[in-house]
């Protein structure tokens, strides 16, 4: 019986392998001093609780033209422990094989994932994830059942484990009700100690598409890697087929594994998701700069002298912008104005009446967050004097 599900599982799985749609391009551009990585690094496969094999994953991260990834699976799960023997390498390994010479990086990582405080946690750049410990268990096959009583010890113990192998500890999607209704505090005593003890280093502010303001607030709070993940576990292109899937945008100085982990202990990371970009001040100007180059030429209309500003957008961002200069903004209310991708928009100022050598245009890019109440603020000293 237990060899007809192996091959039965096996032929479900190879059929999964397969990814039918088309590959996407995902235009994002390199930042001063730093490559911009596309990342997911939150999800599933057979080897937990997800429904495909790891090599979907990798066929898929390439469709979705991600650089680099990590395969989760839950430490204290098995989906299907009558068909595969439980090894948390298995999944990094069998993908890692898959990736080669496709230019995709293969994080070693695992999700520790008790329904108590501390709650869900990724732990990313491992050595051996088979050696964590999870005794607040008292059954993780095909059923998730912790014991009755569970000590601070028990549910501590992967997270020193994990420590010892210096490895990089995210707090998934706080604020998922359904493992405690009775505790409102999101970030615990629990968290407060993992921090002290420089465990915890990031938080996920968005999960599947979602926006956590909380996460947001609390990576703020607590000098946090933010994170953006999709937390998959079956195919998802039927989930995101009209848009892009959310990544964690990652800042490295080598193409490398090792650069994406030095870049996420030193917080280099912005979240794309949608049409929002969330990141810290440095990060999000530098981003916005980098997608967005600014020409100016002076131009009369019969006897009117005008100044055309051509934004010129190499992203697949559409900027949504507040503009504020001098001059008026023609023809845009509120100098509101979209900022399309991959397209030069222009904006005409006028009632100049003697043109200025230079002159500043302030912007708020209001789908760029810098906190979850404002968004990037930032300016461009437009040059007019050789431009005719």
């Amino acid at each position: 019986m237990k060899l007809k599900l192996r091959i039965s599982l096996l032929m479900t799985l190879v059929i999964s392998s397969f990814s039918y749609a088309q590959e996407s391009r995902v235009i994002i551009p390199d930042i001063p001093g730093y490559y911009t990585l596309k990342g997911d690094f939150h999800m599933h496969t057979v080897f937990s609780d997800g429904h495909v094999w790891p090599t979907f994953r990798v066929n898929e991260a390439i469709r979705d033209d991600l650089d680099v990834i990590s395969l989760t699976e839950h430490i204290d799960y098995e989906g299907f422990p009558d068909i595969i023997d439980q090894d948390y390498n298995k999944s990094y390994e069998i993908a890692s094989k898959a990736a080669i010479n496709k230019g995709l990086i293969i994080i070693k990582g695992v999700e520790i994932s008790p329904r108590v405080a501390p709650y869900h946690h990724n732990a990313l750049f491992l050595e051996d994830a088979n050696i964590l410990p999870t005794e607040y268990m008292k059954s993780g096959k095909a059923e998730f059942v912790m014991k009755d009583s569970i000590t601070h010890d028990q549910l501590m113990g992967p997270f020193l484990a994990v420590k010892k192998q210096n490895a990089f500890v995210s707090y998934n999607h706080p604020s998922w009700g359904w493992w405690d209704t009775k505790d409102t505090v999101l970030f615990t005593s629990f968290h407060q100690e993992l921090l002290d003890a420089e465990i915890l280093k990031g938080v996920e502010v968005v999960n599947s598409g979602n926006y956590n303001v909380i996460a947001h607030r609390m990576a703020l709070e607590h000098d946090l890697t933010m994170l953006c993940n999709t937390d998959e576990h079956y195919d998802n292109h039927p989930r995101y087929k009209d848009t892009h899937r959310p990544m964690t945008l990652v800042f490295v100085k080598e193409r490398s594994a090792k650069g994406v982990e030095e870049a996420l202990f030193n917080k280099k990371t912005a979240l794309y998701f949608g049409n929002y970009i969330i990141a810290r001040e440095p990060e999000a100007e530098a981003l916005f700069k980098s997608a967005v180059k600014v020409t100016t030429e002076r131009k009369l209309r019969k006897a009117e002298p005008l100044l055309v500003v051509n934004f010129v957008n190499n992203s697949d961002i559409p900027f949504e912008t507040k503009l504020k200069a001098d001059f008026d903004i023609e023809g845009f209310p509120m100098g509101q104005v979209v900022i399309a991708p991959h397209d030069t928009t222009q904006v005409i100022l006028k009632a100049i009446w003697k043109y200025p050598a230079k002159t500043t245009i302030k912007v708020i890019v209001e789908n760029i967050l810098v906190t979850p109440e404002s968004g990037l603020e930032t300016e461009f000293m437009l040059s007019t004097e050789e431009i005719n």
